[in-house]
């Protein structure tokens, strides 16, 4: 399959699967609004576009990514990345993802 046709594949599923993760993954926040935690947030939601394989999006681990990109693009979107409101998303928590980020050693290679 051509790299080309592979990338579609892959912003198809992810324009299918990204609506219903919102919905779904909006309710793991506890009762105050507050996510549990950077590392809560990346494997809820982040992760199943951002894991190891690079299938969706790119992957953010090991490349030590400051945690004010990753607030500016989270906020703003990127090419196929949504937009995440505060209204999904908190400050405080969107912060605690970003240094959770920027800590994440490179996968190991395959």
């Amino acid at each position: 399959m051509s790299v080309i046709r592979s990338k579609a594949r892959s912003l198809a599923i992810a324009a299918l699967v990204l609506p219903s993760a919102l919905v779904a993954f909006s309710a793991s926040a506890s009762g105050d609004g507050q996510w549990k935690g950077g590392e809560h947030v990346y494997q809820k939601v982040c992760g199943h576009c951002h894991d190891t394989n690079g299938d969706i999006g790119p992957v953010l681990a090991g490349r030590g990514l400051p945690p004010a990109y990753i607030t500016a693009i989270v906020r703003q979107g990127f090419r196929a990345m949504p937009a995440f409101p505060a209204s999904f998303i908190d400050d405080a928590s969107l912060q605690q993802v970003g240094e959770y980020i920027q800590q994440l050693p490179a996968p190991a290679k395959e």
